[in-house]
Formats: structure tokens, sequence, C-alpha cells
């Protein structure tokens, strides 16, 4: 009997017609962490398909066929009787594979077939036969099996599943009813927000991190760096935000403060131990004090939050410092004497301190050394803490201490005391006992250990669970594809819906906006406002910073008038694109770029040229070469914000001068996102959730409601928001359907 399960049925291929014999066997979310121990998963998934393992008692012979690529994989495969044949790839190619029927490098795709049924039939010469792949396809949000007939599997199972340049997988896309089909998750990757290498309650090597996907920070994963055993502990609170800050304490316990929880999980309890919820919102910096006290300053008003492993108690000071803009902390140190300092970035950088004994804090340095971007402190050997009221000049250096502050010009006997605290790339590599931690790869799950001593390396794999990454940028390419980008980490995705087939790679930066201008797709980005463009037609070439030859190739950047992008134009025209977005850090109005692509060049105009202090969210181009732009009031990141209302203008390409602007609507801070329809009228969301009609040749708004009550929001995000082409996607979700 030959088997296929395919799009949700399991057929047999050995009759005309291929008629339906058995359900689909569906495991569930969990089953890749099952599979790695218990082998009841495989036999289910045999046995739901009407064919039958090893059965030696009864003198039954094989029927299946496992295909895997792993050591994890095979184990659990013949501890359930079945034949395995393994298809390596760079992580697993060293792996003693012995108990394997047979190992393969790959199993290609036609013409150049390296494995053919005849082959399969020496491995399994029972004429039942089935196939059945235990696969974690990209695009899928569960785990499932599959049976094929040894003829199609030579063009179904192509490069293994999890390579490092470029994952591809079938989608096996679910119908949801009502004329919506689910195509899969598109980056089913998480991202770490901190990790650190230490050893749990036994003394083993491990390693700590958080975890984060579309839903923010949602676990800790704790890996065995001896055998790659993972794991996961969700945070004790609901998802939401993530760490952009974390401490390895001294008494070897790991904190961080996101969500407005701050919460410890400690490695030899193998547990959160402490959980507590605080003024809003996250740590940007953390420290530990002489007596073991751990402190956070956060995002995005200076609180000051401190807790106390011996006593157990967490103190909330609140907000201590106020600016009329958010601040950045990603500094914060503590002297000998038991005061507080952190630096404040980034419209006016400052250094603050703060008495733990009277909850006040105070300024440091004059105003006119404050410049846009960020204070920063860090604790020195000698008890004192020393700092920079802006990174860079050499003789800008101030000595704290007990809340006192001392211009001492050059500073270059630096000793900083030991801390393991960062920000959300904190990568802590030494282990107590010397060793060090290599790699820690979430889109592989692969950890690699070093001992420095033997110089041995140890590679492992290890399994976690994700709902898969934020998806940023979304539009239909060239060739019929759906392609975009997602966030944390900075993927590229690309689905068809022919094929149904999902490819994803590492890509340039964070794809927030994305659109299809004739056989080219392009790219806004952040962070630096960057452009890119991608020829399907032609072979991938990862992007690098001016060098011809890449695909996609970046072509420039616009940062500080353009850092974060919000909109990207295709005109009519066919050559003109238009870049808009806000500006770098610390800055106030952003600016347009147009490029011209038959010259490859770019004219930047800055916001005092369209509207002083506001950014662009949204574009449409109108007749008669006039862009129709609305503003936003929202400034860069860490800016401070001077426009009051946002505002509809009309521009002249030619000229690039306004012809019109008005604040259409009183108060509305941010026009969403609008679309030109074929009436020549323009359809737009307003702050979200005002829906609007406006006609662009009487300049004035023809119909306006409020759908929040009916809709709720319009989706959040720094891209196209609310307008959508052949396929859309849920800013809070990472999944593709249609």
């Amino acid at each position: 009997m030959l088997l296929r399960l395919w799009n949700g049925m399991a057929r047999r291929l050995d009759r005309p017609g291929c008629s339906l014999i058995s359900r689909p066997f569906v495991a569930p979310a969990d089953a890749a962490a099952l599979l790695l121990t218990h082998h009841d998963l495989d036999e289910k998934g045999v046995r739901s398909l009407d064919v039958e393992p090893t059965d030696s008692e009864h003198g039954r012979g094989q029927e299946c066929v496992v295909v895997e690529d792993s050591r994890k994989g095979l184990l659990p495969a013949k501890a359930a009787g079945m034949y395995c044949i393994v298809t390596t790839n760079g992580y697993t190619e060293n792996e003693d594979f012995t108990q394997a029927e047979a190992v393969f490098t790959e199993l290609p795709h036609e013409p150049n077939v390296k494995v053919t049924p005849e082959d399969l039939k020496r491995i399994a010469p029972q004429s039942d036969l089935a196939l059945l792949t235990m696969v974690r396809p990209l695009g899928l949000r569960r785990r499932t099996t599959m049976a094929y007939a040894p003829s199609t599997l030579i063009t179904l199972v192509g490069v293994p599943l999890f390579a490092l340049a470029v994952q591809t997988a079938l989608a096996a896309t679910e119908d949801l009813g009502n004329g919506f089909l689910h195509h899969g998750v598109a980056t089913p990757i998480s991202n770490h927000r901190g990790t650190v290498a230490t050893v749990d309650g036994e003394g083993r090597n491990v390693v700590l991190l958080w975890l984060m996907d579309h839903r923010g920070g949602y676990a800790l994963l704790m890996i065995d760096a001896e055998t790659g055993r993972a794991e996961q502990y969700p945070m004790p609170f609901q998802p939401g935000d993530s760490p952009f800050a974390s401490i390895l304490s001294s008494r070897n316990k790991f904190y961080t403060h996101f969500n407005s929880y701050f919460v410890e999980f400690d490695p030899e309890k193998r547990a959160f131990t402490f959980s507590q919820k605080t003024a809003p919102r996250c740590a940007m910096g953390m420290t530990e004090d002489d007596d073991g006290v751990i402190w956070a300053a956060t995002y995005p008003n200076s609180g000051i939050v401190s807790f106390d492993p011996a006593t157990r108690e967490c103190k909330d000071y609140g907000y201590v410092h106020q600016e009329n803009w958010r601040q950045y902390q990603r500094s914060v140190a503590a002297d000998d004497a038991g005061w507080i300092y952190f630096g404040v970035g980034n419209t006016a950088s400052h250094i603050i301190a703060f008495d733990p004994r009277t909850g006040k804090a105070k300024p440091m340095i004059p105003e006119d050394e404050r410049a846009k971007g960020r204070g920063d402190v860090y604790r020195d050997m000698n008890g004192k803490v020393y700092g920079q009221p802006a990174p860079g000049a050499e003789d800008s250096w101030y000595e704290f201490y007990r809340g006192e502050g001392k211009k001492i010009g050059k500073h270059e006997r630096i000793q900083k005391k030991p801390i393991i605290t960062s920000s959300q790339g904190l990568f802590h590599r030494e282990f107590p006992d010397g060793k060090r931690l290599k790699t820690c790869d979430l889109v592989n799950r692969v950890l690699v250990v070093e001992d420095p001593k033997t110089a041995q390396v140890k590679e492992l794999h290890f399994e976690y669970t994700s709902e898969g990454a934020h998806i940023m940028g979304l539009a239909a390419a060239p060739g019929g594809t759906i392609c975009g980008g997602t966030a944390f980490p900075m993927r590229f995705f690309s689905y068809n819906p022919e094929t149904d087939e999902w490819i994803n790679r590492t890509a340039y930066g964070q794809w927030n906006t994305v659109v299809r201008q004739g056989d080219r797709f392009f790219v806004g980005g952040y962070g630096g406002g960057f452009l890119l463009e991608w020829d399907p037609s032609r072979e991938w070439v990862p992007t690098e910073r001016e060098k011809e030859g890449c695909n996609p190739l970046f072509h420039t950047q616009c940062r500080p008038a353009i850092n974060r992008p919000h909109d990207l134009l295709a005109h009519p025209d066919g050559k003109t694109l238009v870049l808009a977005g806000t500006p770098g850090y610390g800055y106030t109005g952003g600016g347009l770029l147009f490029w011209d692509r038959e010259t490859r060049s770019e004219t930047l105009v800055e916001h005092t040229d369209i509207l002083p202090e506001h950014s662009t969210m949204s574009l449409v181009a109108l007749p008669g070469g006039k862009l129709l732009g609305g503003s936003t009031t929202s400034p860069g990141t860490g800016g401070e914000k001077k426009a009051t209302e946002a505002q509809l203008y009309i521009m002249d390409m030619a000229t690039k001068r306004l012809e019109w602007h008005e604040v259409v609507f009183p108060g509305v801070q941010s026009y969403t996102d609008m679309c030109l329809g074929p009436d020549g009228l323009v359809y737009g969301v307003a702050d979200r959730k005002r829906f609007f009609v406006f006609d662009p040749a009487q300049r004035k708004v023809i119909h306006e409601e409020d759908t929040e009550a009916k809709f709720g929001s319009t989706n959040s995000q720094q891209g196209p928001r609310a307008h959508g082409c052949l396929c859309s996607a849920r800013a809070s979700e990472s999944t593709c359907c249609s």
C-alpha cells in the first residue's frame, strides 16, 4: 500500500483516483518536544494511516520509512520500530546514525535524483510501503505527520528544512471556512532578548534566554549545555512588550523588567521565584549594587525599581525625572555609598543621580552640556561611578560619588566592575567552569559550546515553541508571490499561493514597508531609512551596503531625516519611489525621499520644507503629478513632540512644494493610512479609528465616521496599516491568511 498525506488528506496512491482512505494525523503544537523523548507520536501517526510499524512478536515486517535529519529524530523512530533514513545537514552530518537504514546528504529534486524508489525498496523490501516524515515546516502552526509514496518523495523532499542560508517548506494550507485560508506562519522563529551562560542547581552548564515572538516576551528558555535538552518556562504574566534589559546577578538569578512587571528566574530551582507589577513600562538599564540589590531604570519616564533578594522586598519609586519626551536609560550604575546613577537619551542627553534614602533624584549635567544623544555611566572598581553626557568626546568625563559630580576631562584608567548586564542584546558567553558559549542560534535551533582548555567544540540541537516573528511589511511581489519582512528576527519571507510553498531568509535590517513597481520589489527599512531593490527573477545575493551585485541591492539611506519608514509609495509613473517616515533618535520632523530609478539618483526633502516638526505617515499619488500626504505628530524615537495636530497636504511632484495643507480633523495625531479609489476619491483612516473619504479635487472630506465601536481600531504597524493588496496580516499575529 502506497500512501500520501497532503493538504489535510491521506490518499492511497496505488489505486486509480487516489481515493480517500484515512483521516490525517495532526500532532499537537508541543509535539516537537514530546518527540525528542517519546515515540508514541510516530506510532499514532502511522496507525492513523492504517499501516503498521515493526511487530517482531507476530512476525510482521515494517511498512513505514521515517525520514529524519538528526539523531534526535532517528532514535524515537527506531524506538517505535520503524525503518528510518536520514538526510543530513551541516549541523548533523557528524552525528551517529549507525542505527539508520541509510544516510544521504540530500534527496534532491529531479533531474538530479540520487535516491530512487528502487533504493527505498531495498531499504524496506515489503510490497506495502509508506514513507512517514515528521517535519517542522516553515509556515505551519503545528507539527504535521506526512506520508508519501516513494516515487513522490524524491520530488517533494529537497534540501534539509533548516538550512542556514535559506529555508523552504510546503505550507499545507488550512481551510478556515467562510472563504478564508490559513497559509501558515511567515517566520516560525523567536528572537532572544538577553542570553547568559551559567549553571543550574546541580552545577551543570545551562544557557538562559528570554524568548520573544509576535506576542512580545512570552517565556524563558533554559538549555542544558551538555545535552541540548531545553525547558521552556512561560512568563508569570500575560505576554506583551519584551525585555530591553536584563541582568544575571552575583547570586546566579536572572532578572528582567518589562510589560510593567519585575521578575526573577532562579536556574537552581528551575522556576520563576518572584514577580511584581510596577509603574509602566519596561527597564532600559539594570545593575546590581554592592549589597546585591537589583536596580532598574525604566522607559519612558525614568522610573526606578529596586529588588532586594535577601529580604524579597521590591520597591517602586515611581517616575523620578521628567522630560517632555520619552527617555531612554541605557546604563545604570551604583557607587559604593548606595547612590544610583543613570544616563538618559535621546532629545537631550543627561545623567541623573538618585538617592534611595530620600527617593529624590537630581540632574548632574549642566544644560549647556546636554546634546542630542544619550548619557552613559559605569561603575568603577574604585567604588565610584564615571560617565559622559554624550559618549565620544574624550575630555567630557565626569566622576560621581555620594550624589555629587565633578568634571575630570579625560579619563584613561577605566576599570569596570564586572556586572553581567546589558540591553536586549545581552550575550554572556562564559560558563563558570571556563567553557564558552559560542553560538545560540534560534533560527536553526543549534547550540555550540567550546572548551578553550581542550579546544573541543560541542554542537547540540534544541527545541522550543514559537508563534512566529512579528510581520512588518507585506505586499504582492512579481511572480505571483506574497513577500515581506518580519522583525525579531529580521527575516525575508515569500509565500507562493500556486505551489503552497514558503521561502524564508535572513533579511538586511527591518523591512518596515514594501511595495512592487513593475518587475521589481522595493523595501523601505529601519534603521537608517534605507531603500532596497529586489529582482525576483535573479539569484538572491545577501545585501551588503554600497556593494554592487547584491540582490536585494542597497540604494541609499537617509538618516536622520528618515530613520523609521512608515510608507513607501511606488508612483504610477513607473520610475519614482517616495519614502516617508519619522526621523532618527532624538529628532523631530521627518522628510521625504524621492528615488529616480532611471537615473539612480535621490532627492531628499526635509520636514522644514513640508510641514515643520511633522513626519509623513501615509502617501497617495494623485493625477496631474500631485502627491497627497497625511502627517503624524510623532517625533523620532526619544524625540520631542512639537506639532499638536496632524494635517493633510498636497505637494507638486515636480517642484516638491506644497500647494495646500490643512488640519482637516481637529485633534487628530496621525493619518494612519490612505489609498486612492477608482473614482478618484481617497479613502483613509485617522488615528486608527476614524474612517474618512477625501475629495482631492474639492480638497474636502465628503464622508467620515468613527469605526472603533463597531470594528475596533485598525492595525498598529510601522508600515502600511489599513489597506492591503491580495493578502493581509494582522499586526498582532504572525500568520498569513487570504
